[in-house]
């Protein structure tokens, strides 16, 4: 089944649009807001507000300036709103793990991945024989693999010689 090819172009200007269409919702919603607390200022100010308005239009003789709009008053200018500058969260310290030394042993494994005995890595040649002992006496298959182990025999004996001291 064949899918139909994207095209990114199309794609980002609807993107766009998108969100121009939201950023003039939200300019939309602000200035209803403002509008509506502008008419709870001229409820209170009442008629001192309307007279003062129409005294000024009659001292006007040229008409309404530019920036008047319909009604005689002045656009009230918005008020922007300085958005606080987020905090930056603070930088946590990533803990380092703990890095445990490992050393490579041969181990010798059945068919089920059961490891049945380890060897030093330098001691591979036993290792092989001992698989090969094992698939005569018991029949089934064995196998050499590599394995990494901790390697704590060191360091466990460093810390007891430090004790001794």
């Amino acid at each position: 089944m064949a899918r139909r090819i994207l095209n990114r172009k199309d794609m980002r200007a609807d993107f766009d649009a998108a969100e121009r269409r939201k950023e003039d919702e939200e300019r939309d919603e602000e200035e209803e807001e403002e509008d509506e607390e502008d008419e709870g200022e001229e409820g209170e100010e009442g008629e001192e507000a309307e007279e003062e308005e129409t005294e000024a239009e009659d001292t006007d003789d040229e008409g309404p300036a530019e920036d008047e709009d319909e009604e005689g008053r002045a656009p009230k200018k918005k008020k922007k709103v300085k958005a606080k500058p987020a905090k930056e969260p603070k930088k946590t310290r990533s803990r380092a793990a703990k890095v445990v030394r490992q050393r490579v042993v041969w181990g010798v494994f059945n068919n089920s991945h059961q490891c049945v005995a380890t060897y030093e890595y330098p001691r591979k040649t036993e290792a092989v024989q001992h698989a090969a002992r094992l698939m005569q006496d018991k029949k089934s298959t064995h196998f050499v693999q590599p394995v990494k182990e901790p390697w704590e025999d060191r360091e466990k004996s460093e810390k007891g010689d430090k004790k001794e001291k």
